[in-house]
Parts: C-alpha cells; structure tokens; sequence
C-alpha cells in the first residue's frame, strides 16, 4: 500500500470540515462508505491524524470528526493521559505511517479530571491503585488549577482543569519523546490541543502554529 502523507494543515482542516459535518448532524456519503473499502486496507494503513483521546463512550473520535475506516490512529485512555504505552503507541504512528497530525482530545465533563478534583478537595476516593495512577497523572496540573482558582465555580474549575490536562498532554508528547520531538522540531509533525463539548458536538482546537492558524484562516485557492 503507497503510503499517502497528509500535511499537518489539509489534516487539521478534514477534522475541522469533518466535526462540523457531526455537529451539524449530517455525514459525508465518503465516510458511510468507507467500510465497503476494509479489504483495501488489508494491505497497510495510512492514518491522516492520530488522536489521543478519553475512553468516554461520548467522545468517539472517528464518530465526532465524521471519519472513515483507516482514516484516524486513535489513542485512547482515561483522562487522555500520557503513560509510557501511549507515548509510544503515538511514536509508533508518527514514524512507520508518516502521520504529521496529534491530536490530544480532552472533553466537557471528564470523569477522571472531575475524580482528580474530588480528591484533591477532600470529597472523593481511590478504588484501586490502577486508578490511582490515572489519578496521580492529573494531579499535579489540577493542583495548579485549584490554587489559581480565584472564587470560580466547580464546574468552571473543572472546564479550566480539562483544558489545563490537555495542554500537559501535548507538553509531554512535545519533550518526553526523542522521536516526537524530533519530528516536531523538524516539522514533520504538529502536535495540537482540542476540547469536545459533549453537549453542542463541537471541538475547539487549541496550541494550533500561528503559521497554521493564518492558513486555516485564508481563503482557499481554487484549483
């Protein structure tokens, strides 16, 4: 299978057209069909963009941006935490399909940064250690966030904590991994952050490159 490498703009722009297609409650025909083309990937994939994603049974990334089969590396765990698997699960993508597109996906109510929240406040507990290493891994960044919390509300505190674990991830991903930080460096790959509002079907992309930012914001040339 020849290896199909999208550029980080054109990949941003499909989950972008693709989420508002969700949201909007329609479908492209492509992607219905997609699954009467499973046997043309029997030979190799060529993921577009890699998503890294909560294992909320709300937030399926290839429902919500409208893909195919083939069409999206998904990454996923509670709390969309970044453990030693995930990192090289997202190395994996990167180097052996060339996939210039990672995507760290927090959403609207999170139940492993609300559990997080919970404890750090006195009101929660940890059922297991398992648990209390998903847990361990947010704390720190919702720690931050409770002490910066100035008067706001739990809910506003947990909408800031979600985003706040998002921007970690992508930190993480961008210098806790000599591959990924070297495709970074060397433009290669674009690591991004997103939130998805459970609610409204909408995903707001964040740390998006100013050059891609002004791109995406120009009017496209016909060809």
């Amino acid at each position: 299978m020849t290896k199909q490498i999208v550029p980080p703009l054109e990949a941003l722009r499909r989950l972008i057209a693709g989420n508002e297609r969700y949201s909007n409650d329609t479908r492209s025909v492509q992607v219905l069909a997609s699954q009467l083309s499973r046997e043309d990937l029997v030979a190799g994939q060529s993921p577009f963009a890699i998503v890294l994603s909560c294992s909320d049974s709300r937030a399926p990334a290839e429902i919500l941006f409208d893909q195919g089969v083939g069409d999206l590396f998904v990454i996923r765990v509670a709390g969309n935490i970044v453990a030693p698997s995930i990192v090289g699960s997202a190395e994996f993508a990167a180097a052996t399909f060339g996939t210039r597109l990672l995507v760290v996906m927090g959403h609207s109510g999170c139940g492993a940064v609300r559990a997080t929240l919970d404890v750090l406040h006195g009101v929660g507990e940890i059922g297991s250690d398992n648990l209390r290493d998903i847990v361990d891994r947010i704390r720190p960044i919702a720690q931050t966030v409770i002490e910066l919390a100035g008067g706001r509300s739990r809910e506003e505190e947990l909408a800031e904590a979600i985003r706040a674990n998002v921007r970690q991830a992508v930190a993480q991903l961008c210098h806790g991994s000599r591959i990924l930080e070297d495709l970074v460096r060397s433009g290669e790959l674009v690591i991004v952050g997103a939130t998805y509002d459970i609610a409204s079907g909408r995903v707001d992309f964040f740390g998006v490159p100013e050059e891609l930012r002004a791109a995406l914001s120009a009017p496209r040339r016909a060809s």
